[in-house]
């Protein structure tokens, strides 16, 4: 009688037994009947449908510390870019491509903040000859709380912001878009969606910007008080879009995980013999 043993398990599957090498051992023993039995233990081994290669969501590498939050930073280079940075120069140019384009971008928005954060605060100052009335005070204060909300909350921190930390990761030389020293030097820019991105994303990038100079031109010509009531709103939107960046920044250094949003890079067409 032929039988078969996996482990612990007394019957193999046909597939398992299709799949694995078999190592047969014979030895006869007597059944009473003078018959020998023959007994084949099959030893079951890993196959390539077992070797399923695990690749956690957005691509990041993770190692098999703890939890799976330790990462190195080159892995955060190798989630955004699909390139591993192994020469230290490359390692260098991605680091530095990293800090100025996130960065940068913070510098941008505080140099805005510094320069329309005077007219919001005129009114708080006792000395000063702009005085608001009780329903001006009110508006001031909903200017400050729809701009937290719309510009600060929905526009930086759940789109901008990560859209800026994902980018920015993605200067590694070998790449197409690492390969360009420009977009190193104006890595702000880049980190933005001014360029290198794909045509939906430079379009939306373009005409947010060219609206927000465009809405500063107007505002500029309103009188005093309107003026500052809407200026008060956008100090609070760029400030809560400038934390925003700094703390999907330092997220994705403290969780190795970079922020779950497309880079919108342009799809390079691969050509086939």
């Amino acid at each position: 009688m032929l039988s078969y043993t996996t482990g612990s398990a007394a019957v193999a599957s046909p597939a398992t037994t299709f799949l694995s090498p078999r190592r047969r051992t014979h030895s006869n023993h007597g059944n009473g009947n003078g018959i020998a039995q023959h007994h084949v233990t099959i030893r079951k081994t890993k196959t390539s449908l077992d070797l399923v290669g695990r690749v956690p969501s957005g691509g990041a590498t993770r190692t098999a510390h703890g939890n799976g939050n330790s990462k190195s930073s080159t892995s955060l280079f190798a989630s955004a870019s699909g390139q591993s940075i192994d020469c230290p120069f490359t390692k260098t140019a991605a680091v530095f491509g990293s800090l100025w384009g996130s960065f940068g971008v913070i510098y941008i928005l505080a140099k805005a903040i510094t320069r329309v954060l005077p007219i919001a605060l005129e009114p708080l100052y006792a000395s000063s000859s702009l005085q608001l009335s009780p329903v001006q005070w009110s508006l001031y204060a909903l200017s400050c709380i729809v701009f937290a909300y719309a510009e600060g909350y929905k526009g930086f921190h759940k789109k901008f912001a990560p859209l800026v930390v994902k980018r920015s990761f993605t200067l590694v030389i070998g790449t197409p878009q690492g390969n360009n020293p420009v977009n190193y030097l104006m890595a702000p820019l880049y980190s933005m969606g001014l360029w290198g991105a794909t045509a939906k994303r430079l379009k939306v990038s373009w005409g947010l910007n060219l609206g927000i100079v465009l809405v500063v031109a107007l505002v500029k010509k309103l009188p005093a008080a309107p003026r500052c009531i809407l200026d008060a709103g956008v100090v609070v939107g760029l400030t809560i879009g400038s934390a925003s960046i700094l703390y999907h920044f330092v997220s994705s250094l403290l969780t190795g995980r970079l922020p779950d949003v497309d880079a919108c890079l342009p799809r390079v067409s691969e050509k086939t013999n």
